[in-house]
């Protein structure tokens, strides 16, 4: 029994907007119009795809489905795009997934290369890098920035660079918390900055520092912005891309806890087996803006 790319079309709009009377809106069909395309679906695949949730999210049976329904509409574009010889085309929403302090420093300009004749619409999600991948695996983006280099089913894998980090801290913090200097029990006490719970790279430098497992006074800040400001404002130290340290060090609004120490994290672009100018355009584009920002 084959597919019928209107109910894939449908299922995806469910998943990405997040609930029935969302996508209703979005395709311009009833909420009832929706439902029953979904019940088709699963009818026809013999699987519940939806969890009916808030959001709605895909199955494990359906995220095979939802890579499949963003891979069609990806190639019937072009497809009818060339067949009409247009040279506007229409819009494509591109769903990528990129860790935090690759956004904030070099992975928007590579989206600004992306030629603009292939009018794609890009839909940016964040996570931490050791996790990103699990979006592509789900079927929810078509390429990611991530430090999994074992390639997700269905994808390929290239090497991207490595980005480095060191840990900085405010110079009136560093004086008061590190006066006697840089040692397991100072750093055991001193408060901590970490972006959000999935974010490890302060443990792991701890754990290099020290060979310790230390548990110091933690903050959380989930913007990379607000989280190179709560260092400068002396609230705790934390790890700091070299792209955006170099500055603050070199003026003195930083000061590094341990120089010649910092780490390293290789980071891969990891995107869907398909031959698609869009994501060959892509693909060159953050190719081209990582050689000139990575190690």
């Amino acid at each position: 029994m084959s597919l019928d790319s209107a109910q894939l079309e449908t299922f995806a709009a469910v998943v990405r907007e997040g609930s029935f009377d969302a996508a209703a809106r979005v395709l311009n069909l009833t909420p009832s119009a929706v439902s029953q395309r979904i019940k088709a679906l699963e009818q026809a695949a013999g699987q519940v795809l939806v969890r009916r949730a808030k959001p709605c999210q895909a199955t494990e049976a359906g995220e095979p489905l939802l890579r499949l329904a963003a891979q069609i509409a990806l190639l019937e574009r072009e497809a009818l795009d060339a067949a009409r010889g247009s040279r506007a085309g229409t819009w494509t929403r591109a769903a990528v997934v990129v860790n935090a302090d690759s956004l904030a420093t070099w992975f928007l300009p590579a989206l600004a290369a992306v030629p603009a004749r292939l009018r794609l619409l890009f839909d940016v999600y964040t996570d931490d890098q050791d996790h990103t991948a699990e979006l592509l695996r789900s079927g929810t983006v078509m390429a990611a920035v991530t430090a999994q280099n074992v390639p997700v089913q269905g994808c390929r894998v290239q090497r991207l660079g490595a980005m480095g980090y060191r840990a900085v801290a405010a110079p009136a913090m560093y004086d008061t918390w590190f006066a006697g200097g840089v040692t397991p029990q100072a750093l055991a006490d001193t408060p901590m900055l970490v972006l959000n719970r999935k974010d490890r790279l302060q443990h792991r430098f701890l754990r290099t520092l020290t060979r310790r497992d230390l548990h110091p006074p933690t903050h959380y800040v989930p913007s990379v912005t607000a989280f190179d400001e709560a260092i400068r404002l002396g609230l705790g130290w934390g790890m700091v891309p070299d792209l955006v340290a170099d500055a603050d060090l070199a003026a003195g609004r930083y000061r590094e806890l341990a120089p010649g120490t910092g780490l390293s994290v290789p980071l891969y672009w990891q995107h869907w087996r398909l031959e698609a100018q869009a994501l060959t355009a892509l693909t060159e584009a953050v190719r081209t803006a990582a050689a000139g920002a990575l190690r």
